[in-house]
């Protein structure tokens, strides 16, 4: 996507990641932690550490080469601090680089922020009919508000570690 399309989120596929299973092993991400209000974060602070994170990767040419690909996920170890993790193609100098491993199932979701609840309840009762559980959740959220509303659509992708 060009800066004149005003979009700088590429378009999800949702097939791509919709009921699925993924097997990382030493999956490379870049970290960054953000303060919250009752997992209620500040929209400006998590601009600032996706374009730094992102920056970081794209100078160190370690960026996924397909934006496609880039997996931006959040996760949230207490209601007042949440994680933001870049997936990389390899170390980053001078970041928090974290290898992710294990056994993953993703669904796709879309609505508001607000319907997070439920959606994690949903994707509980769907690894429950499959005889899993989660242990630990991220979250892909696939567009910034400018895009979302280009697109017309609030994905989510939730990444259940089991």
């Amino acid at each position: 996507m060009t800066k004149n399309d005003n979009i700088c989120c590429p378009k999800l596929d949702t097939k791509k990641w919709d009921n699925k299973t993924h097997n990382w092993e030493a999956k490379p991400f870049i970290k960054e932690s953000m303060f919250t209000f009752f997992h209620m974060p500040f929209p400006p602070v998590i601009g600032k550490r996706i374009t730094k994170l992102w920056k970081a990767a794209t100078e160190a040419d370690k960026a996924e080469k397909n934006k496609e690909d880039v997996l931006i996920l959040f996760t949230d170890p207490s209601p007042f601090k949440s994680e933001i993790y870049m997936s990389v193609d390899g170390k980053v100098p001078d970041e928090d680089n974290v290898n992710i491993s294990g056994k993953f199932v993703s669904k796709v979701f879309e609505g508001s922020y607000s319907m997070i609840p439920k959606f994690m309840k949903e994707m509980d009762k769907y690894l429950e009919n499959e005889g899993k559980e989660a242990k630990k959740y991220y979250i892909h959220y696939a567009y910034c508000p400018k895009c979302m509303k280009k697109y017309g659509h609030n994905h989510m992708i939730f990444f259940a570690k089991i």
